[in-house]
């Protein structure tokens, strides 16, 4: 009777132990692409990774410094981040003269949302720690903001931040 309960048991956790485990097969994993701080807005770019460190690269090398508020499934942000990443003078410019930061956050720093909080938005804020609200987009209730069709206006955005660098300080 002993050796009969026992074989039995033995069955059943034989049988529960190969049940138990799914099917290597059947469990697909999925390949994710590591994320990188550029969140596609320009993979070659160093960007910084917090506000804080951004606002501190710009006073250390004497930069202005251009936030991005954006939204991953956004589609107005991706549409955006599509033409800026391909933009060679933009990637050029914010290569060399900026220190560039994007943000799928808002930050404790209320003079970034001047006119409220909205994605995509680009500001840009000077070495003095100064954000440059007089620096717009074309659109009288999103001040900040850009569309793929606004990329010029932005690279004059970004050349007229420059600019102010030079004559103010």
């Amino acid at each position: 009777m002993l050796k009969g309960l026992l074989s039995v048991l033995l069955v059943l956790v034989a049988l529960s132990s190969t049940m138990g485990k799914p099917d290597k097969a059947a469990v697909k994993k999925e390949k994710r692409v590591p994320q990188t701080l550029s969140r596609g807005w320009g993979d070659q770019l160093i960007w910084a990774q917090t506000y804080e460190e951004a606002l501190f690269w710009a006073r250390s090398k004497n930069k202005p410094l251009m936030v991005i508020f954006h939204l991953e499934d956004c589609p107005h942000s991706q549409s955006l981040k599509k033409v800026f990443a391909e933009d060679q003078d933009i990637q050029k410019l914010a290569d060399e003269e900026f220190v560039i930061l994007n943000l799928v956050y808002e930050t404790t720093d209320k003079h970034l949302s001047p006119d409220g909080q909205y994605v995509p938005r680009i500001l840009f804020v000077d070495p003095s720690m100064t954000v440059r609200a007089d620096i717009t987009g074309r659109y009288a209730n999103r001040m900040y903001a850009y569309e793929p069709s606004d990329i010029k206006l932005l690279l004059s955005n970004m050349q007229r931040a420059m600019k102010f660098l030079k004559t103010e300080l």
